[in-house]
C-alpha cells in the first residue's frame, strides 16, 4: 500500500538520513522525498512517498518517527499506487512546451506536484465563478466560490461546508492580454498549505499566465 507522510526534523546534516534507517527498519520501502519547506526556527518538512506491505500498520512509522528527537509527523494518508512525486522543473517544462494550452497543463500537473486531490481554474462569467478547466476528481463549483475571483494573491482560503472539510489554496493569474484567473486547489482533510506551498502555487500560476498564449485560451 501507498502512503503520503508528511513529517517534521531538524534541518541538519543527518537527519534525513536517520529518518529514512528508521522508516526503513520499521518496514517502509521509500519512493521518494521532497523538501516542502526550510523553516527559520531550524527545522524542515519533507514529502516521503513510501510503500508498506499489509502486514504493517501506519501507525509504525509514526511510532519510528517520533523515536528520533525532534521529528513530528504532520500528516499521513493513503496515496495512490503507482504515482510519483512530480518537481517543479519537471511541470514548468510540460506547460512551458506546449503555450497554447499552457493553463491546461498546469492545472493537470498541480495534484501531483502539490500532492492535492483536484486543481480547477476559475473566470468570471456574467459576474459569477466558471470553472474553466479541471483536473479529474474536482468537484461541482459552489456560489461561495464567487469570492475567491478578487484574490490579488496567493493564499489559503477558508474551508467550504459544502466541500467536506477540503483545504484549499488560490493563487490568482492574469494573461498577456489581461484576462483575469484563479487556480483552486484542494486536498480532503489536509494536510494544511504551508506558506512555501501557497507561494509556489502563486509563483506558478503566474508563470503559465505569461506561457499562455492568449489567443489560443478557450475559456
Amino acid at each position: 500500500m501507498a502512503f503520503h507522510l508528511r513529517v517534521e526534523l531538524p534541518d541538519v546534516p543527518g537527519s534525513l538520513g536517520a529518518l529514512a534507517t528508521a522508516l526503513g527498519s520499521a518496514g517502509a520501502d521509500i519512493e521518494a522525498i521532497e523538501i516542502v519547506e526550510h523553516r527559520q526556527d531550524g527545522f524542515a518538512v519533507d514529502d516521503v512517498l513510501l510503500e508498506l506491505p499489509p502486514s504493517v500498520m501506519p501507525d509504525a512509522l509514526i511510532t519510528a518517527c517520533h523515536a528520533l528527537d525532534g521529528v513530528r509527523v504532520h500528516w499521513i494518508s493513503r496515496y495512490a499506487a503507482g504515482v510519483n512525486l512530480s518537481m517543479d522543473l519537471e511541470a514548468v517544462e510540460a506547460f512551458t512546451s506546449e503555450p497554447a494550452t499552457a493553463i491546461k497543463h498546469f492545472i493537470d500537473f498541480v495534484p501531483a506536484t502539490f500532492r492535492t486531490d483536484w486543481a480547477m481554474a476559475l473566470v468570471r462569467d456574467m459576474g459569477r465563478a466558471r470553472i474553466a478547466y479541471a483536473s479529474a476528481s474536482a468537484p461541482e463549483l459552489v456560489a461561495a466560490a464567487d469570492d475567491w475571483l478578487d484574490l490579488d494573491t496567493a493564499r489559503r482560503l477558508d474551508d467550504l461546508p459544502e466541500w467536506d472539510s477540503m483545504v484549499l489554496a488560490g493563487a490568482p493569474g492574469r494573461l498577456r492580454r489581461g484576462q483575469r484567473f484563479v487556480v483552486v486547489a484542494g486536498r480532503h482533510g489536509g494536510p494544511e498549505f504551508l506558506p512555501s506551498e501557497v507561494a509556489r502555487l502563486g509563483h506558478m500560476t503566474s508563470l503559465a499566465a505569461s506561457v499562455q498564449d492568449p489567443e489560443t485560451v478557450n475559456w
